[in-house]
Protein backbone atom coordinates (compact mmCIF):
# COMPACT_ATOMS: atom_id res chain seq x y z
CA UNK A 1 0.00 0.00 0.00
CA UNK A 2 0.76 3.34 -0.95
CA UNK A 3 2.32 5.89 2.22
CA UNK A 4 0.82 9.22 1.62
CA UNK A 5 1.21 11.82 4.46
CA UNK A 6 -0.99 14.28 4.70
CA UNK A 7 0.11 17.92 6.36
CA UNK A 8 -2.42 19.84 8.24
CA UNK A 9 -1.99 23.90 7.84
CA UNK A 10 -0.09 24.03 11.28
CA UNK A 11 2.21 21.53 10.29
CA UNK A 12 0.96 18.10 11.49
CA UNK A 13 1.86 15.39 9.32
CA UNK A 14 -0.41 12.27 9.50
CA UNK A 15 1.34 9.04 7.27
CA UNK A 16 -1.01 6.90 6.57
CA UNK A 17 -0.91 3.84 4.00
CA UNK A 18 -3.30 4.37 1.65
CA UNK A 19 -5.33 1.33 -0.51
CA UNK A 20 -4.64 1.72 -4.56
CA UNK A 21 -8.51 1.31 -4.86
CA UNK A 22 -9.15 4.63 -2.96
CA UNK A 23 -8.61 8.16 -3.30
CA UNK A 24 -6.75 10.79 -1.43
CA UNK A 25 -10.16 12.52 0.10
CA UNK A 26 -11.14 8.37 1.03
CA UNK A 27 -7.67 7.91 2.39
CA UNK A 28 -7.95 11.08 4.76
CA UNK A 29 -11.37 10.97 6.16
CA UNK A 30 -11.08 6.83 6.81
CA UNK A 31 -8.03 7.95 8.99
CA UNK A 32 -9.63 11.29 10.41
CA UNK A 33 -7.09 13.28 9.20
CA UNK A 34 -8.19 16.79 10.41
CA UNK A 35 -8.84 19.57 7.53
CA UNK A 36 -10.25 16.99 5.43
CA UNK A 37 -14.14 17.07 5.15
CA UNK A 38 -15.54 15.18 2.38
CA UNK A 39 -19.09 16.04 2.35
CA UNK A 40 -20.21 15.15 -1.28
CA UNK A 41 -18.59 11.58 -0.78
CA UNK A 42 -15.88 11.95 -3.74
CA UNK A 43 -18.76 12.71 -6.41
CA UNK A 44 -16.51 16.32 -6.95
CA UNK A 45 -19.68 18.48 -5.80
CA UNK A 46 -18.54 20.58 -2.63
CA UNK A 47 -14.54 20.59 -2.71
CA UNK A 48 -14.27 20.32 1.18
CA UNK A 49 -10.92 17.94 -0.02
CA UNK A 50 -9.07 20.86 -1.27
CA UNK A 51 -5.58 20.18 -1.15
CA UNK A 52 -2.19 21.46 -2.27
CA UNK A 53 -0.19 18.41 -4.56
CA UNK A 54 3.75 19.49 -4.54
CA UNK A 55 4.79 20.51 -7.94
CA UNK A 56 7.52 17.69 -8.27
CA UNK A 57 4.40 15.15 -8.22
CA UNK A 58 1.80 16.83 -10.15
CA UNK A 59 2.94 15.62 -13.74
CA UNK A 60 1.78 11.83 -11.89
CA UNK A 61 -1.56 12.91 -11.47
CA UNK A 62 -4.37 13.02 -14.04
CA UNK A 63 -5.48 16.56 -15.82
CA UNK A 64 -7.92 18.62 -13.65
CA UNK A 65 -11.30 17.44 -15.00
CA UNK A 66 -13.28 20.83 -16.15
CA UNK A 67 -15.93 19.80 -13.01
CA UNK A 68 -13.02 19.89 -10.54
CA UNK A 69 -12.09 23.18 -12.39
CA UNK A 70 -15.47 24.21 -11.59
CA UNK A 71 -15.55 22.95 -7.84
CA UNK A 72 -11.88 24.86 -6.93
CA UNK A 73 -13.73 28.43 -8.00
CA UNK A 74 -14.97 27.90 -4.87
CA UNK A 75 -12.41 26.55 -3.03
CA UNK A 76 -11.07 29.41 -0.95
CA UNK A 77 -7.08 29.67 -0.36
CA UNK A 78 -6.67 28.63 -3.75
CA UNK A 79 -3.34 27.94 -5.32
CA UNK A 80 -1.65 26.83 -8.67
CA UNK A 81 -1.08 23.09 -7.35
CA UNK A 82 -4.92 22.99 -5.65
CA UNK A 83 -6.25 19.83 -6.19
CA UNK A 84 -9.35 17.92 -5.02
CA UNK A 85 -8.73 14.46 -3.64
CA UNK A 86 -11.64 12.98 -4.41
CA UNK A 87 -10.11 13.43 -8.10
CA UNK A 88 -6.85 11.52 -7.52
CA UNK A 89 -6.80 7.92 -7.34
CA UNK A 90 -4.04 6.53 -4.80
CA UNK A 91 -1.55 4.36 -6.79
CA UNK A 92 2.06 2.58 -6.27
CA UNK A 93 3.12 5.52 -8.23
CA UNK A 94 2.13 8.22 -5.63
CA UNK A 95 4.23 6.37 -2.36
CA UNK A 96 5.29 8.72 -0.79
CA UNK A 97 2.99 11.56 -1.68
CA UNK A 98 3.06 14.74 0.18
CA UNK A 99 -0.40 16.47 0.69
CA UNK A 100 -0.52 19.93 2.12
CA UNK A 101 -3.88 20.86 3.67
CA UNK A 102 -5.61 24.36 3.49
CA UNK A 103 -6.31 26.66 6.52
CA UNK A 104 -9.81 25.88 6.00
CA UNK A 105 -12.36 24.08 3.55
CA UNK A 106 -14.13 27.47 3.75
Amino acid sequence: MPNITYVEHDGTEHLIEVDEDMNLMEGAVLNMVPGVEGVCGGICSCATCHCYIPDQWLDKLPPITKGEEIMLESASHRKPNSRLGCQIAVSAELDGLRVDLPEDQG
